[in-house]
């Protein structure tokens, strides 16, 4: 883990996606923070002291899904398939889709494994798994707001590393290269080797505080609920260590009965500059806790009380 003194910072964009801003001043106090994102490796010791069942690796509760066909209701995960040409980008189920028997020992399909992705990061996590392995190891999720101070690496640059996104054409981060979803520029061989696009944690240079990975590679869980586009605060006082919405208010007006939400960050190796840009440290998005795919893993957290 690396230890950060906290302090107080520019949260947020204003001239990207609209959940995004406004860009805010706030401030949270010191903490820890693992370096990298939590491995296969690590996530094997846990279920192997705990005896931990993944979310994906149950058959999902058929009162929790009225409705859903029985024979749907299956242990399994979304999986990223890349189709093989261009195919329309307002329709993701032309390259998710579910796979029963996939989960975190079986990240590309039931058929696979994780032998040879011991570094890479855990997948196929719900909000639920990542919790329990954070108790298990005294930790917790970070907040939003901690997690974006982490990623900013001390800077105030578009990106961790400086305003270029590919400085002098050197990629500084795994995101997608190419037309996303079906040419992955830099990584034909990874494409032929089982799909399988993460990559070892620290493969990519650090930032300025010393953390690998908070931008692309894999989404990561906060704790926080997730809420529409932040208010700007309305008193002379900075926030400190602000926390999301409720519960209630995480779930997509569209769907009130549907599970609740939790804020991701940090973008993943499927975004990309044709489809979804959001490898900034202010990117966030919406996911239901039931939630397990092939793109989403967990760092934690020890706040400097606790480790007091």
């Amino acid at each position: 883990m690396r230890r950060l003194d906290g302090g107080t910072f520019l949260m947020g964009a204003d001239d990207r996606y609209p959940e995004e801003g406004p860009r805010r001043e706030v401030h949270v106090d010191g903490f820890w923070i693992d370096a990298h994102p939590v491995t296969n490796r690590d996530f094997a010791a846990f279920v192997a002291a705990t005896g931990h069942v993944t979310l994906a690796e149950r058959a999902p509760d058929a009162a929790a899904y009225p409705g859903a066909d029985p024979a749907l209701l299956v242990a399994g995960s979304a999986l990223f398939r890349s189709p093989p040409g261009p195919v329309p980008l307002d329709d993701p189920f032309r390259w998710w889709g579910f796979v029963a028997g996939t989960d975190w020992r079986h990240p590309q399909g039931p058929s696979s494994g994780i032998e040879a992705l011991g570094d890479h990061p855990v997948v196929h996590v719900a909000y639920e798994d990542a919790t329990a392995y954070a108790a298990w190891a005294n930790k917790d999720l970070p907040t939003e707001a901690e997690w974006e101070y982490a990623a900013r690496g001390g800077v105030a640059t578009e990106y961790p590393w400086g305003d270029a996104c590919e400085p002098d054409g050197l990629l500084m981060a795994n995101y997608w290269q190419g037309a996303f979803p079906w040419q992955h520029d830099r990584a034909q061989q990874t494409l032929k080797n089982d799909g399988v696009l993460t990559t070892s944690v620290g493969s990519f240079a650090a930032n300025g505080f010393g953390l690998c990975d908070m931008i692309g590679n894999v989404w990561e869980w906060t704790s926080d609920w997730y809420g529409p586009a932040a208010e700007a605060p309305n008193t002379c006082c900075v926030p400190r260590n602000p926390r999301g919405g409720s519960e209630a208010a995480s779930r997509d007006p569209i769907d009130p009965a549907g599970f609740a939400r939790k804020v991701l960050k940090g973008g993943s190796h499927l975004c990309a500059a044709n489809y979804c840009q959001r490898y900034h440290p202010a990117s966030r998005y919406a996911q239901t806790v039931d939630s397990t795919t092939s793109h989403i893993g967990f760092r934690c957290v020890v706040r400097s009380s606790h480790a007091e």
